[in-house]
């Protein structure tokens, strides 16, 4: 056997369901071994798509999520997509050909260029080394949760695998265990809390929700999210939703009234706690993570635990249990679960609808949207002016229905995101939430949704411009003929590409979305939503005011 095909067969062994990617020359092969030993191979049109694509379906599915590419500028397409996964801890394994030789037209410094984007940079050095070192970048991801390109040297690929290669396999082991002393300190601080709130973040997703509502449930504790984890608690009365420049009024108000916040697995940085606006002078701020350098990264912070989430909340739970500490009132008194129950989310908030006639207010196309389409869907969303409308106005039925690649604050990933999360969760409605700019730069993907049949509902907030830059500068400031666009019809470039669309100006125009959605959906309907864009979005004017 062949590096190149020992190499697809062996990722295929250790778990690998799903490969995205475009395929060249110098991953042709080992691309389908993986195919003949099992793996599905999702064929993207720009290697930045199929990065974005594995990045969102590893989200969703809690799987290693392979990556395919060519060497070279194959490579340097992706670099972007992988920027994103390496700076959200994604477990995506990016498997790339590689030139070794300085005068092959593919050279580049590739494993220079992953460790610059956060990524951990491997190779296969050796037919002898080859099978132990695929499975060493295998368990980093899906231990570690950490984003790895694995370099192929074209000229290792084509050499033939020793007779008695066998792969050095590194065992699964949980989380860390927090230091029994550190627990001890924060149940002190969890019984001195009156008013306690918990921030569930990334760490927090793949099983640590029940462990923490039962420690909420001990402590008298709201439960709160980081927009990436948005609808983890959502069937608890004693959820507060998302916490940071998503938040309603309400939930903005409960989490700065906090004397004692507890971020789980969350960073607590400026996007989550609004610049430290939501959290009180005098406040108590505890931070648990399993990576002890994340720990006080992003702010000063009270006590530091150094553990998995769901261990650390069983560890602190366990120990009032021992107290005999069942439930304490904390934050939870009836008068504030009906304000919860009745004014929390968005969609209970009251807003001037101030559509025009030929431009749709984007909050009364979002929630109208939400009041037609099912339950059970999948939100993704690209960046820019519009992103908190579909983040906040959208419903998602728990933490797995809402996909948010904003780690690097790319426009453009949207399309990509969307079809990513799709294939992770094919029993959910797929909607994605993108900007002109976004869809145009990532269009290419449309003809992907169209070629597999995903019905993807892409809804385009189109203002014919890019809007945070047009109202960061201000219509009184400088020209901005570079960031303003001739309108454009979405619609019929949707169409072009074997796609359903409809143009909206009005709540009225929504309407073919209910037929659509009754055919059943076998292709993507694509929304040109004509919107208002008078002024920067809060979340947006927020960010830009510091």
């Amino acid at each position: 056997m062949l590096i190149r095909d020992a190499i697809g067969e062996l990722l295929v062994d250790l778990g690998v369901r799903k490969v995205f990617g475009v395929v060249g020359s110098g991953n042709f092969h080992f691309t389908n071994a993986m195919v003949a030993r099992g793996a599905e191979f999702v064929a993207a049109r720009h290697e930045g798509g199929g990065a974005t694509m594995a990045d969102a379906y590893a989200r969703m599915s809690d799987e290693v999520a392979v990556l395919s590419l060519h060497q070279g500028c194959g490579y340097t397409n992706a670099l972007t997509g992988i920027a994103e996964a390496a700076k959200s801890r994604t477990p995506l394994l990016v498997v790339t050909a590689e030139a070794t030789e300085p005068t092959s037209n593919f050279f580049v410094d590739q494993e220079g260029m992953a460790t610059g984007t956060g990524a951990v940079a491997m190779r296969v050095r050796s037919p002898e080394s080859a099978l132990s070192d695929v499975a060493r970048a295998y368990s980093t991801c899906r231990r570690q949760r950490r984003t790895v390109v694995l370099n192929v040297p074209i000229d290792v690929q084509d050499l033939e695998l020793p007779a008695d290669a066998r792969p050095r396999l590194i065992p699964d082991v949980g989380d860390p265990q927090p230091a029994p002393e550190d627990v001890a300190r924060f149940v002190e601080v969890l019984l001195a809390a009156q008013r306690p709130v918990f921030v569930a973040g990334r760490g927090s997703r793949g099983g640590a929700a029940d462990a923490l509502r039962e420690l909420a449930e001990r402590t008298g504790a709201l439960l709160a999210t980081s927009a990436v984890s948005r609808g983890m608690f959502n069937d608890d009365p004693w959820s507060i939703d998302v916490s940071g420049g998503f938040s309603s009024p309400l939930t903005a108000e409960l989490i700065s009234e906090a004397d004692l916040v507890v971020g789980f697995g969350c960073a607590l940085n400026m996007w989550t706690m609004r610049h430290g606006k939501l959290i009180a002078d005098g406040a108590t701020v505890v931070q648990v993570d399993i990576d002890p350098e994340a720990i006080g990264r992003t702010r000063e912070v009270d006590l530091g635990l150094w553990g998995g989430v769901a261990q650390t909340a069983r560890a602190a739970s366990l120990l009032l249990s021992t107290q005999g500490i069942d439930s304490r009132t904390g934050y939870r008194s009836p008068e504030l679960r009906e304000r919860i129950a009745t004014g929390l989310r968005w969609n209970q908030v009251d807003f001037a609808d101030e559509s025009t006639g030929s431009q749709i207010d984007p909050r009364t196309l979002t929630s109208e949207l939400n009041r037609m389409l099912p339950t059970e869907r999948i939100v993704s969303v690209d960046s820019g002016n519009f992103l908190g409308y579909p983040s906040m106005y959208l419903d998602v039925p728990d933490e797995y229905g809402f996909c948010f690649t904003q780690a690097f604050q790319s426009v453009g990933l949207g399309l990509a995101t969307g079809l990513g999360a799709a294939l992770a969760r094919p029993d959910r409605l797929p909607v994605v939430g993108i900007g002109d700019g976004g869809f145009l730069m990532g269009i290419s993907e449309l003809e992907t949704a169209v070629r597999l049949g995903i019905p993807l509902l892409v809804v385009v907030y189109n203002d014919a411009m890019y809007g945070a830059e047009v109202h960061h500068f201000g219509q009184d400031g400088p020209i901005l003929d570079t960031v303003v666009f001739p309108e454009s019809d979405l619609a019929a470039i949707a169409r072009g590409h074997g796609c359903e669309a409809i143009t909206v100006r009005d709540a009225a125009d929504l309407a073919p979305v209910k037929d659509w959605l009754s055919g059943p959906p076998s292709r993507p309907l694509v929304i040109d939503a004509k919107v208002l864009s008078r002024e920067g979005s809060w979340w947006l004017q927020e960010a830009f005011g510091h």
